[in-house]
């Protein structure tokens, strides 16, 4: 059973996450010439910007208004 494990940004809503797995889902299907949507499992990890970093950076300061 292929996973997909996803992380992002907190915010996203569940339908947008949603649409993201059936995106990534439908790739790899044609990716791999085949396959069940039900055979994956998308698992999403959402990241405060504070707990994620660039360089010295956490991403709040590196954009902190978005």
């Amino acid at each position: 059973m292929p996973t997909i494990r996803v992380e992002l940004l907190k915010g996203r809503t569940p339908e947008q996450k949603k649409k993201i797995a059936r995106e990534l889902v439908d790739g790899f299907i044609r990716a791999a010439g085949g396959g069940r949507p039900e055979a994956f499992h998308v698992l999403f990890t959402e990241v405060d910007k504070d707990d994620w970093v660039v360089g010295y950076e956490t991403l709040r300061e590196k954009y902190p208004d978005k």
